[in-house]
């Protein structure tokens, strides 16, 4: 029973973390403040009232439109709530069933290690990150440096606050540093190989094709999953982007104007976020699987 609670809580959590998310992506790019003023429709700057904001709800009640001048509301705005609400009602579930576990040994004891409640938290935050980043540049073909940058410290710095909540040792443990500088290692390598295949682009296309944010997401990648998972992001984003240029080949006008079709812009920082939260959620399996199917 804790675990379904557990996970209901978590997943409204993230309704609301999520509602958040939809101002930060709403004023962020307008260079607006996410503080003031309160919450409004950008249209009419008609101030919502507190029935206005229920994440989900409000949109399903006003049918997708401005009570007061009935502008029409994005799809986005549900759609970033439910995605950050159904994430984190995941890790919840696998939360709450750990420590069901846990209480059902002989002899429980729920500290947080094995608990498991700080790594849960930062996959959450990392999550939440993925979701924003992956949004703005669908929109806007933009990746923020006042998102990635902290996003890429913080990544570095949790194994640091990992092994202080858990009261370990760290000036005897040489492994940890050398785990840390492994870490560093991952993220320089992860974002290297990004500037590698924007170069060669340019190289020869003679244009460019890949942002700068783009290695800069890669290395936020690097930091919270390690290289690994970095790559695995890498391989399910090019796969996500592959699939949605074959998409983009079956609309007719794109198949008459080859011009236009060549000059398509595709947003690979929102395939790779895809993958960041994939590999974040499954990313063990899945490589353990490949090691496996490759005969490692």
């Amino acid at each position: 029973m804790i675990r379904i609670f557990g996970t209901i809580f978590a997943g409204l959590l993230g309704l609301a973390f999520g509602s958040f998310l939809n101002v930060c992506l709403s004023r962020w790019p307008a260079g607006e403040s996410v503080v003031k003023p309160l919450s409004h429709c950008r249209n009419c700057d008609h101030t919502l009232a507190w029935w206005e904001n229920v994440p989900v709800a409000s949109w399903l009640a006003l049918r997708g439109r401005c009570r007061n001048c009935h502008t029409r509301i994005g799809w986005r705005y549900p759609l970033v709530e439910l995605a950050v609400g159904m994430l984190w009602g995941i890790i919840g579930w696998r939360l709450f069933g750990q420590l069901e576990s846990l209480e059902a040994a002989p002899y429980p004891n729920l500290g947080l290690r094995q608990f498991g409640l700080v790594p849960a938290i930062a996959t959450m935050v990392l999550l939440f990150l993925l979701v924003g980043i992956a949004v703005v540049d669908a929109e806007h073909f933009w990746i923020a440096d006042r998102v990635v940058l902290p996003g890429i410290a913080l990544g570095l710095a949790l194994p640091l606050l990992f092994d202080s909540l858990l009261q370990m040792p760290l000036r005897w443990q040489s492994e940890f540093w050398i785990e840390m500088g492994e870490r560093l290692l991952g993220v320089m390598a992860a974002a290297a190989l990004i500037l590698l295949i924007r170069w060669l682009y340019q190289l020869i296309r003679h244009r460019e094709g890949i942002g700068l944010g783009d290695a800069k997401l890669m290395a936020l990648l690097a930091a919270w999953l390690g290289l690994p998972g970095a790559l695995l992001s890498l391989a399910i984003g090019a796969i996500l982007g592959s699939l949605a240029a074959l998409a983009l080949l079956t609309v007719p006008a794109s198949r008459r104007n080859s011009e236009s079709w060549a000059t398509t812009r595709l947003p690979l920082g929102t395939f790779l976020c895809i993958g960041g939260i994939i590999g974040a959620l499954w990313g063990q399996p899945l490589i353990s699987a490949y090691l496996r199917w490759a005969g490692f």
